[in-house]
């Protein structure tokens, strides 16, 4: 019993479930993505998973048309949700929590109902699902995702370098285009990324609101994993694991070179 209290009595400890829970759903999974992904039928070592993914055209048409998507989506999300978070870091605290509330509040409904929502919406207004349903859908379900990390950045942004660059003689369009837009760089960095990872993977905003027209690569990796292609389907899912695994490396990097530029 003293052990046990002993053990329990150390910080590190407390830990302990943490690390449970990510070894069993996060390692544990990874590890059995690479374990298949690079094994045959017949459970030999092998690559002709991936030469099947760079001999189709299909799956890796689906791949660079996956990738636009989320590029497109990402760039009208950064574009729709600077202004905003902007505006709302000038407002009164007590006025901006509640607009961030309201954004905040639709994710609180599951995607699937708001994607749903999304389609009756569209057939309301009598508008063809396509791929313009498709970018206005993933518009809305993550626009919220780059709003918020944009705005806590600008809310705690010090006023007082504001100030100083006044007191130097900038003009509004230099105070911010050389102190408020370099300082709130982490915010769109971290908002970029939670809305291209998610919009590079997702399936099923795709195959609501496209009536299973338009096929992305979260799709592509669903559809092989459902017909038990796990092998196909683990290569695929570690390929996307891959470029995002290197646009949060380019990301990163971007960060501390702006990071540096105003030391």
């Amino acid at each position: 019993m003293k052990k046990l209290v002993k053990f329990f009595s150390r910080r590190r400890s407390w830990s302990l479930p943490y690390v449970i829970f990510m070894a069993i759903f996060v390692v544990m999974p990874l590890v059995l993505i690479m374990i298949y992904a690079f094994q045959s039928k017949d459970g030999s070592f092998s690559m002709e998973n991936f030469q099947r993914f760079i001999n189709q055209p299909e799956a890796a048409n689906t791949f660079i048309y996956s990738i636009g998507i989320a590029l497109i989506t990402t760039i009208i999300c950064l574009v729709l949700g600077y202004p905003a978070a902007y505006i709302l870091s000038r407002l009164p605290i007590s006025t901006a929590r509640l607009v961030v509330m309201l954004f905040i509040l639709p994710m609180w409904i599951n995607v699937l109902v708001r994607t749903l929502a999304t389609v009756a919406l569209f057939d309301f207004l009598r508008l063809p699902l396509g791929e313009g349903a498709l970018i206005f859908g993933m518009v809305y379900n993550f626009l919220p995702f780059m709003i918020y990390p944009i705005y806590n950045v600008l809310q705690k942004m010090d006023g007082s370098l504001i100030e100083a660059a006044e007191d130097l003689g900038a003009t509004p369009r230099q105070v911010f285009t050389r102190v408020v837009f370099p300082l709130s760089s982490p915010g769109i960095v971290s908002g970029i990324m939670m809305v291209f990872m998610p919009t590079i993977s997702t399936f099923a905003i795709a195959e609501l609101l496209t009536m299973n027209n338009i096929k992305l690569f979260g799709t592509t990796i669903q559809e092989n994993i459902n017909n038990g292609m796990w092998h196909y389907g683990a290569a695929l899912s570690l390929i996307m694991l891959i470029i995002i695994g290197i646009t949060t490396l380019f990301t990163d990097s971007s960060e501390d070179g702006a990071n540096e530029g105003l030391i």
